[in-house]
């Protein structure tokens, strides 16, 4: 047995390393493994998704926004079937909607109707004592509106998804995050509140985030809070041979691409640039390339063909940290593969020959059932042996949107996220080219909608909000589950926009109601709840 054992290593260790036959094939192998990750790293009975393939991992709740959207990319694939993509989502949109919401420490998935960073796999309840995080609630966010958008049939699932989606982004508040701020805070905690959270400020990741919450049906913020968030912008000239708005980790220039398509719309601080965003994470892109071939560390194995540096693992005493260049923040010599693979739709002509190359050389040390691990180190030889959600869910989500740009094409229908680009200040744009064409108008978007009561189950007062998409007659009337109206709330003309109504809990019986309004031949049904 040890001989059989001893020859098997010999020949792995003499054979020729993995090659993919095209690019087509490398780019299916690597989108494909990163999915795996968010099917297989999963609790098939809440639908929460690990943070990292590791034993004991809570649930990172940007790994499970990442992961709704990667689903997407699955059924499209034929990776998994329709049927049990949406049942998944379906789980999990249903798990963070029942969850406990309140400002006690413990027992709690959220508040105010944001999400902790980390939940418990099992009880889907806050665990190592995580902040009640806005970016990572954006990004779960991101990817259920996503999951609204491409579940679209008319069936009781499909339904439910989407009116569970609509719910669950309704209800946050992002007001409350915006304690002495015009801009919005990083995190709340039961233990001290907003005490040790800054404000997001200047460019990184968070573009998602504001876009989200001022374009929020319901708790909206300021469309003003954009120029709080772009008085931090830093433009740095002639950057290893680049003029752009800096962030030195790649994960910055790519987190929000993943579902806002950034070529066809421009707000007026990159207009007065004459470059989009899009062009921005290009050259950003670019020029970290262009750093690594400088190499001005001198580290083992940098080139035109292997570089990526982005936050992940590390070797040890520092683990995970938050690395970049340029400008120089924290570089060790680690390369992260999802730097690469993630900025594909900005330069494929870079990118592609990175993932070939690691892929190659390479595939032993770093290629799993996951796809690559999340970094290594040659200076150190150091090999990573984790994945982690957040760095394979762009893999996933980007690579579609070079190969055909679904999740763009799905969330620039979103009008949600289209208002909040609108009260931002952003035009769309004729075309890609970075010397932008004159700027056209975004539409305001207006839907029918009724959001489900809050509070949901309800035991005295109540409120139900809904949008109107034009004005006209409005029957709004509460029924029990054999279909007999037993309330009427409203049943008059309205103009379009956003109303609510109030609803007295007390004058129902304790059982399951359905809240349905009626307007322009169009019908919106909710369920709740009625307690003692």
């Amino acid at each position: 047995m040890r001989r059989t054992l001893a020859i098997l290593l010999a020949l792995l260790a003499g054979a020729a390393p993995a090659r993919a036959q095209t690019t087509a094939a490398l780019l299916d192998s690597v989108q494909y493994s990163a999915f795996r990750f968010f099917w297989y790293e999963a609790n098939p009975s809440n639908g929460l998704i690990k943070d990292r393939n590791t034993p004991g991992s809570p649930c990172s709740i940007a790994s499970l926004g990442f992961g709704l959207s990667a689903i997407c990319v699955g059924i499209d694939h034929g990776w998994v079937s329709r049927d049990d993509g949406k049942a998944r989502v379906l789980t999990a949109l249903q798990t963070l909607w029942n969850g406990p919401q309140g400002p006690a420490s413990s027992g709690t998935i959220g508040y105010q109707g944001l999400f902790y960073h980390f939940l418990d796999m099992n009880t889907a309840t806050r665990t190592w004592t995580s902040e009640l995080s806005t970016i990572d609630t954006a990004l779960l966010l991101a990817g259920i509106l996503d999951c609204k958008q491409y579940f679209n049939g008319s069936d009781v699932t499909e339904s439910q998804i989407r009116t569970l989606a609509d719910a669950i982004y309704g209800r946050a508040n992002w007001t409350f995050m915006q304690y002495n701020t015009t801009g919005i805070r990083m995190g709340w905690n039961p233990e001290s509140g907003f005490n040790n959270f800054g404000v997001w400020i200047g460019y990184n990741e968070a573009m998602i985030l504001y876009l989200l919450a001022i374009g929020s049906p319901t708790h909206p913020i300021a469309g003003s809070a954009w120029n709080t968030w772009t008085s931090g912008y830093v433009w740095r000239t002639n950057l290893y041979g680049q003029d752009y708005l800096i962030f030195p980790p790649l994960f910055g220039h790519q987190y929000s691409h993943c579902w806002v398509d950034f070529k066809v719309v421009n707000d007026p601080y990159m207009t007065g640039k004459g470059i989009t965003y899009f062009e921005n994470s290009r050259r950003a892109t670019y020029a970290q390339r262009a750093y690594c071939m400088a190499n001005p560390l001198h580290f083992t194995g940098y080139s035109d063909s292997l570089w990526g540096i982005t936050a992940g693992d590390g070797p040890p005493p520092n683990g995970y940290r938050a690395r970049g260049a340029p400008p120089l923040q924290l570089d060790d010599g680690t390369i992260t593969p999802t730097a690469f693979v993630s900025s594909i739709p900005f330069a494929p002509e870079i990118c592609i020959p990175a993932m070939r190359n690691v892929y190659n050389a390479y595939h032993l040390q770093t290629w799993s059932s996951y796809g690559f691990s999340d970094g290594f180190n040659l200076t150190q030889s150091w090999w990573d042996t984790d994945d982690i959600g957040i760095d394979q869910g762009p893999m996933v989500l980007m690579i579609e949107n070079y190969l055909n740009g679904r999740v763009w094409a799905r969330m620039m229908r979103n009008p949600d996220l289209l208002n909040g680009l609108f009260f931002a200040g952003f035009t769309a744009l004729a075309g890609i080219d970075p010397v932008t064409p004159p700027p056209a108008p975004l539409p305001r978007v207006l839907v029918d909608r009724l959001f489900p009561s809050e509070p949901n189950p309800l035991r005295g007062p109540g409120t139900l909000r809904f949008e109107l998409a034009s004005s006209g007659r409005v029957r709004l009337a509460i029924y029990d589950l054999q279909g007999r109206e037993v309330a009427r709330l409203l049943d008059e003309e309205r103009a379009a926009g956003l109303g609510e109504v109030p609803l007295d809990g007390a004058a129902l019986a304790p059982g399951v109601y359905h809240a349905r309004l009626v307007h322009g031949g169009r019908t919106q049904v909710v369920r709740f709840v009625r307690v003692d």
